[in-house]
């Protein structure tokens, strides 16, 4: 005769199986959202992204001063990898000229810039052509005609074909000064600037470079 228990008999009450305590989830408190919800949420979110909330994440607080330095939120940065990213990404809006940073074709963010968005840092003379070196680390050479005249004497030129101006430095306007020559009014040998950019006053100056002599115009604004 067998001495073991008789096997326990399982109450309704208690059965795993008992739909009171089963471990499955009714639809009322299942955790996994239902398509309903899902493509509620969804449209909700997909509604709340507008252009002006767009623009407000473009608001980058990056600011580039008169000297060349770059600030964000009363911060200067001096990372010199980030610097020379951010003034090789500067560029001017198409509606509106508006500085910005841009990543690529359709993506990119603001910045505010004191004065011109690149400097000149040095400059030098290869036979009658003028070859300028930029903050950003890049070379090319002097757009002639885009040279002007600002407060102070500084002088001022248009960079990547046109899209940017830039500030000379002392360095380099002492440099391109050995070619300036002053003319008389009117004199018709030298290439005149644009009229936007024609200078006010009756004393002209001009650049001679390659082989012709370009009239230093007044910068505008």
């Amino acid at each position: 005769m067998s001495t073991s228990s008789p096997p326990a008999e399982t109450s309704p009450e208690t059965s795993p199986t008992s739909p009171e305590t089963s471990s499955e989830t009714s639809p009322e408190t299942s955790s996994e959202t239902s398509p309903e919800t899902s493509i509620k949420t969804t449209s909700e979110t997909t509604a709340e992204i507008t252009p002006e909330f767009i623009e407000r994440l473009r608001q980058t607080g990056i600011r580039l001063d008169r000297a060349g330095r770059l600030w964000h939120e009363g911060e200067e940065i001096k990372h010199s990898g980030l610097r020379r990213a951010i003034l090789r990404w500067l560029d001017r809006r198409e509606q509106d000229g508006r500085p910005i940073i841009r990543f690529d074709d359709t993506r990119y963010a603001y910045i505010d810039i004191e004065d011109a968005a690149l400097l000149v840092t040095s400059a030098r003379w290869e036979r009658d052509r003028v070859w300028l070196r930029l903050s950003d680390d890049s070379e090319e050479e002097l757009d002639y005609k885009s040279l002007t005249v600002g407060a102070d004497d500084a002088l001022y030129c248009l960079v990547r074909g046109g899209r940017l101006d830039a500030r000379v430095t002392t360095p380099a306007y002492y440099v391109i000064a050995e070619g300036i020559e002053p003319i008389a009014p009117g004199d018709a040998s030298a290439d005149a600037p644009d009229e936007s950019r024609a200078p006010d006053s009756g004393e002209l100056f001009a650049l001679r470079a390659r082989g012709r002599r370009f009239v230093i115009g007044e910068r505008q604004g």
